[in-house]
């Protein structure tokens, strides 16, 4: 695990949505989980998805908007996920008000930090799906975060928005969090087909050399499929090109911290 002994925290972002963010935290989450490592997913986006893609919508008792307000711990927060040694820190439609109620908090984007630091060492990694948007959440995420994996869609405006992901970072290393990395670029949604996801890819590697992972995520009509039956795209369907990206991301994130 590189310098970190206790488990690495991996904040899953790009304000822009519709870029796999979900898809991948949970996905990528999943597959290292099924590689023997322990893994936690804290689910910080209100509209719930990466919650609801591992099939915990119903009767969770205490989510990360409670962990944030104070009224419980991450560590009783935290449910099983039944997916190997994957638990997950769920979230509920309340987060979405937390920001208004938080405001007035002393340090309040560091509560995610402080509510993780006591757990920290029961896993190998934790993985944040943060909101699509820079807001207090995110910002949370980011304070908490030791590095962050940024999906990007191959498409035109891709770039733009890597952009401006890297001056917020640059911003949370000058004011909240020095040591804050970026552990990848992940391209997502490509597509062999057209020439404007070959010139994405390109321009991607060309700006980010080192930062790119060399996995890349298809389209995959599997991996749209796979949340509305609670399930990581490895247990759906094993055999989709979507699957064995998911399995190679996994590999190759495990690599560069090895």
């Amino acid at each position: 695990m590189g310098r970190f002994t206790l488990g690495k925290i991996i904040a899953v972002t790009n304000q822009k949505g519709g870029v796999g963010k979900t898809t991948t935290a949970v996905n990528l989450s999943a597959c290292v989980a099924a590689m023997d490592k322990r893994v936690l997913l804290v689910d910080i986006d209100p509209q719930g998805n990466a919650t609801s893609g591992l099939g915990k919508t119903d009767a969770v008792e205490k989510t990360v908007y409670d962990v944030l307000i104070g009224e419980a711990t991450a560590q009783e927060a935290t449910v099983d996920t039944g997916f190997g040694p994957l638990s997950l820190i769920p979230t509920a439609i309340e987060l979405a008000g937390a920001e208004i109620e938080l405001v007035a908090v002393e340090d309040r984007e560091k509560l995610l930090k402080q509510a993780l630091e006591p757990i920290r060492e029961q896993y190998d990694y934790i993985f944040i799906d943060c909101p699509p948007s820079l807001s207090l959440l995110t910002l949370n995420a980011l304070t908490a975060a030791d590095s962050v994996l940024i999906p990007i869609q191959c498409e035109y405006y891709a770039l733009e928005g890597v952009g401006q992901l890297v001056n917020t970072i640059k911003l949370m290393r000058k004011r909240l969090n020095p040591e804050l990395a970026v552990e990848g670029i992940l391209l997502t949604m490509f597509d062999a087909r057209t020439n404007l996801c070959a010139q994405v890819v390109q321009e991607v590697r060309n700006h980010f050399r080192d930062e790119a992972f060399a996995t890349m995520i298809p389209r995959n009509v599997r991996l749209s499929e796979a949340p509305s039956y609670g399930l990581p795209i490895h247990l759906y369907d094993a055999r989709c090109s979507g699957a064995k990206a998911y399995q190679e991301l996994a590999q190759e994130l495990l690599e560069r911290n090895a």
